[in-house]
């Protein structure tokens, strides 16, 4: 495979997202959901990374998150879901690759990308449908950013830096899922 062009840098915000083979589910009952999470809180302690914004979808994945020290951004897909994967052929008599391809990341490199990516990250469950409205979503970190649930994968301070409060943020979102309009920076993600 060829070396993946991004180099992760500390201090720096990173997009990581990756969907099923064929479109084919990651998540196939609520456990898996779960299980990812759990795994998700260790490793992110571990590698000292910060969970920005995540949102764990059937079919695919969006993480936003930020490299705080020295071990890459691109160890937590790679730890998190190798093993992952291996769960699933064994539990559900899958062969083939779960995911389609490697994980795919972008570099975060404005205010405006990342603002805006946090409300794309946070709008997928309403804008393909799952759900009619984010707060019934449970696999995504929206709930604690609007201040409805207390998590542990969300940093606060980074939410009342960039928006204010849950409440800006939440209109913010509806502003977003009412008009469907993103700036160019985010135009890989249609």
């Amino acid at each position: 495979m060829p070396r993946r062009k991004i180099h992760f840098t500390q201090d720096h915000y990173y997009h990581i997202y990756n969907r099923g083979a064929g479109r084919h589910n990651l998540f196939i009952e609520q456990d898996n959901y779960l299980y990812i999470l759990r795994q998700m809180k260790n490793y992110l302690t571990k590698f000292s990374l910060v969970m920005i914004a995540y949102c764990l979808m059937p079919n695919h994945y969006h993480f936003l998150l930020r490299q705080d020290g020295i071990v890459s951004v691109g160890e937590l897909p790679k730890r998190l879901f190798g093993g992952y994967s291996r769960a699933v052929q064994r539990r559900y008599n899958w062969t083939g690759t779960l995911f389609e391809d490697r994980f795919q990341a972008r570099h975060v490199d404005s205010d405006s990308y990342l603002r805006h990516l946090c409300r794309y990250i946070h709008a997928n469950p309403v804008k393909d449908g799952l759900v009619q409205h984010l707060e019934e979503w449970p696999y995504s970190n929206y709930l604690e950013w609007i201040g409805e649930r207390n998590g542990s994968l969300v940093d606060h301070d980074f939410v009342r830096d960039m928006f204010g409060n849950g409440q800006q943020y939440q209109q913010f979102v509806q502003d977003y899922l009412l008009t469907r309009q993103l700036p160019d920076e985010l135009n890989y993600l249609d």
